[in-house]
Formats: structure tokens, C-alpha cells, sequence
């Protein structure tokens, strides 16, 4: 079992930068492949980002590439995300979640566990 809860969201301007993190408990979220989604009103939910297990490998949506950047801390249970350059359809309720397993899935449906999400607003 593992619980993540999100934290760093609020309301930024258009070319503005934001942090988000999310905190994991359970003793083996290194083992998990962790991944930030984001779902926007009316809309489905979406990937992001995602980070494997040992921080070696990365994969971002085209969206946010360039822009968003994945990090985490295994030894402190928390994976990041740096969002720079934000743009109004940044706007969302961005969600952490964690998926057994080293493959980086881009489907929500694939992670097992999720955050209660925190919202980004971005104003033009």
C-alpha cells in the first residue's frame, strides 16, 4: 500500500513557475515508477510526466516538454515537479501517482494509487 499526498499548488501567472511535490508513505516507494497526471474541467485525465523507480529515466507528455521537469528523493519518499514557463492550459487539478513496476506508463489506468490532487491556475 502506498498513500501520496500532493502539496504546491496555487495560482500563478501566464510565464510564471510553480512546484508541486508529493509525499509517499509505505517502505517501498522505490520501488515504484511515480507519475504526475493532470485533468482539467470537462476533461479527461491526462498524462504528464513520470520517473522511474531509481530517477534514471524520465518521460514527458509533448505539452510539457522543455517546460516540466520530474525529480524525486527516495531516501525523503517524495517526487516533484518543477513547472516553468506555465501557461493558462497548464490550468488543472494535477495529480501524483504511483505504479508498481519499471515500465513508464502513460495510462492512467496503470497506477495503482493516487493523490486527492492539487490545483494549478494559471492566469493570462
Amino acid at each position: 500500500q502506498v498513500q501520496l499526498v500532493e502539496s504546491g499548488g496555487g495560482l500563478v501567472q501566464a510565464g510564471g513557475s510553480l512546484g508541486l511535490s508529493c509525499t509517499a508513505s509505505g517502505r517501498t516507494f522505490s520501488s515504484y515508477t511515480m507519475g504526475w497526471f493532470r485533468q482539467a474541467p470537462g476533461e479527461e485525465r491526462e498524462f504528464v510526466t513520470a520517473i522511474s523507480w531509481r530517477g534514471d529515466s524520465t518521460r514527458y507528455a509533448d505539452s510539457v516538454k522543455g517546460r516540466f521537469t520530474i525529480s524525486r528523493d527516495n531516501a525523503k519518499n517524495t517526487v516533484s515537479l518543477q513547472m516553468n514557463s506555465l501557461k493558462p492550459e497548464d490550468t488543472a487539478v494535477y495529480y501524483c501517482a504511483a505504479r508498481p513496476g519499471r515500465l513508464l506508463k502513460t495510462d492512467p489506468q496503470e497506477y495503482d494509487y493516487w493523490g486527492q490532487g492539487t490545483q494549478v491556475t494559471v492566469s493570462s
